[in-house]
């Protein structure tokens, strides 16, 4: 019986397996079509994830996009306006001309109006593309008043007085579509005002004293002494008012100009007429006074500002470069220079007369360092030539038994081109390498072999070797200064003479870059002939002139025969220059750049205006986004 149970039993247990068949394949596949929706519903919010970030991801490029390109168009318009200001333009012109506005706008469209690529660098130059475009753009002066004037009155078409600057205000409006790597687009409108101050200041440049053939500071008008006659070459200028009288002609080959607003014409000892003009006729109608204007006569011209002492003359010496206009102290010298035994100046309150050079010692050997030579106490100054590159200066101080000769030889091409200085006084000889030169101020870079003679005192005589013999040599380029006066006793001649008289033209080759200036701030360049026939010739451009001097051409010796000047004179005062004939003949060369080193120089009114200083400004007034709508 307990068999036929268990043989019951497994019957049983296979029919149910028989019945349960396939459960596990339903089972299976229940799970897959399940797995198979889930991720059927995944991959779909997937996608319509990426879809949504592609669209705000391109729609916010888009905006970017519309933003920068206002941001860069707003700058261009700047950047047009400010383009249009002329370097120079006269104080009652508008830098900024009328219509501007409609040029900077046609412009725009026609730059902006198609799609530009913003782009970036560096880093930023892979970036998310995005470009855009100027849809439409509207710029015009502002209502009422579009432009005011500073400094003076009236309006920007017709000011008055001293105008310091030109204020402009412009509305403009910009609407500026952005676009990504989508179809997206976003348009933005920006509105405001654009300010430009344009402020001026009067064209200037730095102009050596030598560009005129005759600078007269101090001569007021009327004052009983008259121009001596005769014909002057070169640009003329005086600071105060040029006097003309019956004595003789006056030809002027180059324009005359002065600060005063009239000339004043002594038609005779009684009368003298003050003439806004170039001519003036006595009333009767006997007397004429008409000068011969070659270059036009200007009145009432912008004085030109002296210089106020010779500091930079004499820094010129230490440094090369004369750029410091501080006084030169003891201890300034002390740094600086030595006498030829190798002893540096003396820093002391007392001076001590000697002649000193700009030169260090390294190893024993003598380097040049400065631009030139100084003599402390009075001197007598002899120039000269030797061989065919160098230029002497023959110095002797004191007088009789104890007079001391230092002669010193600058030659370029000596040391195998590289130049050197020889000393030599009282038995000793010092050579140094190197010349004095010119140095840039700014950078230090050297300009040129150049020298500057510097006397803290008086010369007491200034010549070449001998009447008709050569004082200066081809290619030196030397000014010499005085603290005091100059006196002048005997012929300084070019070697070789770069200007033919009395045509006063450039000789074609002649120029080797010879130059000589001749200048005190405080004295006078005295005339005190030695030469036998009377006759003196300075080949030179003379000045005697600073804020406070009072310092002339002045003759204090015999009457001159014959007096010639092959450069120029520029001078404080007009004083009596005791000479029959005087012929001044301006050197060329001084009126296109060139000019004797170190020569003082000036600051001289171009007569335009230069808008240097142009500052801008916006104010954004409306900013909106016509996509959000």
């Amino acid at each position: 019986m307990r068999r036929l149970k268990k043989v019951l039993h497994r019957a049983e247990t296979r029919r149910r397996g028989r019945q349960e068949r396939g459960v596990a394949l339903i089972t299976t596949l229940l799970l897959l079509m399940l797995l198979t929706g889930l991720s059927v519903v995944m991959v779909w919010s997937l996608r319509s994830d990426m879809l949504i970030n592609g669209y705000y991801r391109n729609f916010r490029g888009s905006f970017y996009a519309a933003d920068s390109g206002l941001n860069i168009a707003r700058q261009a318009m700047i950047n047009q306006i400010v383009a249009s200001i002329p370097a120079t333009f006269t104080a009652t012109q508008q830098p900024i001309a009328p219509g501007t506005e409609l040029a900077v706008q046609t412009y725009m469209s026609k730059t902006y109006g198609t799609l530009q690529d913003i782009t970036g660098t560096g880093s930023a130059s892979n970036s998310w593309p995005e470009k855009f475009r100027i849809s439409s753009v509207t710029l015009a002066p502002s209502l009422p008043v579009g432009c005011t004037v500073s400094g003076g009155t009236g309006t920007c078409a017709a000011p008055v007085g001293p105008i310091t600057s030109y204020n402009y205000s412009y509305d403009y409006t910009l609407a500026a579509v952005g676009q990504s790597r989508g179809a997206e687009e976003t348009n933005i409108i920006d509105r405001g005002t654009i300010f430009v101050v344009a402020n001026l200041i009067p064209a200037s440049s730095k102009t050596s004293f030598a560009a005129w053939g005759m600078f007269i500071d101090q001569s007021p008008i009327c004052n009983g002494s008259t121009l001596v006659p005769g014909t002057i070459s070169g640009p003329v200028f005086t600071n105060g008012a040029w006097n003309f009288g019956t004595s003789g002609p006056y030809i002027f080959t180059d324009s005359v100009g002065s600060a005063s607003a009239t000339a004043g014409y002594q038609i005779s000892a009684r009368q003298c007429d003050q003439v806004a003009g170039p001519s003036d006729t006595s009333k009767n109608g006997n007397t004429t006074i008409a000068p011969s204007f070659q270059g036009g006569f200007n009145l009432g011209q912008s004085s030109v500002p002296l210089p106020p002492n010779d500091f930079n003359q004499e820094r010129a010496v230490l440094d090369g470069k004369g750029a410091d206009n501080t006084q030169v102290t003891p201890a300034d010298l002390h740094n600086s220079v030595r006498d030829i035994n190798g002893n540096p100046y003396q820093n002391s309150s007392t001076k001590s007369p000697g002649v000193y050079l700009p030169y260090t010692i390294q190893d024993g050997k003598p380097t040049f360092t400065g631009g030139g030579l100084l003599v402390v106490g009075d001197a007598n100054i002899r120039l000269s030539t030797a061989g065919v590159s160098g230029q002497v200066y023959t110095i002797t101080q004191g007088t009789g038994t104890s007079a001391v000769t230092t002669t010193i030889t600058v030659d370029p091409s000596a040391n195998g081109g590289k130049g050197a200085t020889t000393m030599v006084s009282g038995g000793t000889t010092l050579t140094i390498t190197g010349i004095p030169e010119q140095l840039d101020p700014a950078t230090g870079a050297v300009q040129g072999p150049a020298t500057m003679l510097y006397v803290d005192g008086n010369i007491n005589s200034l010549s070449g070797p001998g009447e008709g013999l050569p004082a200066v040599q081809d290619g030196s380029a030397l000014t010499i200064t005085a603290a005091n006066n100059v006196t002048v006793t005997g012929d300084i001649l070019y070697k070789t003479k770069p200007i033919a008289t009395p045509s006063d033209t450039l000789i074609p080759g002649a120029d080797n870059g010879q130059a000589l200036g001749i200048f005190t701030a405080k004295g006078d360049v005295q005339l005190n002939n030695q030469q036998a026939d009377g006759n003196i010739e300075i080949d030179a451009s003379l000045a005697t002139i600073s804020q406070t001097g009072t310092g002339g051409l002045t003759n204090i010796g015999n009457k001159i025969n014959t007096l010639t000047i092959v450069g120029g004179r520029i001078q404080n005062q007009i004083k009596n220059i005791n000479t029959i004939t005087r012929n001044v003949y301006f050197d060329r060369r001084f009126g296109s750049g060139f000019a004797p080193p170190w020569f003082p120089s000036t600051t001289v009114a171009l007569g335009g205006i230069t808008s240097a200083n142009v500052t801008t400004s916006v104010s954004r007034k409306q900013w909106v986004n016509t996509s959000s709508y």
